[in-house]
């Protein structure tokens, strides 16, 4: 199977594929981020399913995928996707960081938000409320932005994430068994810890 972005070229690239069909040397498949045209007419001329609309960043040479072209669907064996939270909690321009304690599952020593699972049949933001109140014991917050889920692969798991930003008004906060320590830190210092995947890329987006 053949997985990248999209195409670029010339029209000359359908009939390379083809080439390859005739020559017994085509892939079994094709995934795309994007389908361009050249790309689907040499495809479809090659009689070879294709799939587009996913990140392939979330690939790895030697995943065992199974691509449906009917369904228009791809499932990747053997990696499991977990939904979690992951609040930034912000107050007079620093954020909270949090550092995992040698108690956790994982992630052990790293910097995070204040994250957690979404249980089953919870909202994103009830998860992130919650945890906010069982990891820091913070009973108010103000939801200032929410973002789309983002994914992140690590190893045999997708992360998606559902990253929040809240205010608070003042700086105490008492952590929970999950936590050795914590900092208040300008959001350009973020890159000076060790965090756990996808962090930094949460933080710019939701500042």
């Amino acid at each position: 199977m053949f997985c990248f972005p999209f195409g670029k070229g010339s029209t000359v690239g359908s009939y390379a594929m083809y080439q390859l069909r005739l020559n017994g040397m085509a892939p079994v498949a094709i995934v795309n981020g994007t389908a361009e045209p050249i790309v689907a007419t040499g495809a479809i001329i090659s009689d070879i399913p294709m799939v587009d609309g996913v990140d392939v960043g979330l690939l790895r040479t030697g995943d065992e995928i199974v691509a449906d072209a009917d369904m228009g669907s791809v499932e990747l064996r053997g990696v499991a996707e977990k939904h979690v939270v992951t609040s930034i909690v912000r107050n007079r321009g620093r954020i909270l960081l949090l550092q995992r304690s040698d108690h956790v599952g994982s992630y052990r020593g790293q910097w995070a938000g204040v994250s957690g699972f979404i249980e089953h049949g919870e909202d994103s933001e009830a998860a992130a409320r919650r945890e906010l109140g069982e990891e820091i014991a913070c009973g108010k917050a103000t939801l200032v932005k929410h973002l789309e889920p983002e994914r992140f692969r690590d190893k045999e798991v997708v992360w998606c994430v559902h990253g929040f930003l809240f205010d608070v008004k003042d700086r105490k906060i008492r952590t929970d068994w999950e936590h050795q320590s914590h900092a208040w830190v300008a959001p350009e210092e973020v890159e000076r810890f060790p965090t756990v995947p996808g962090l930094r890329r949460i933080v710019q987006k939701l500042l």
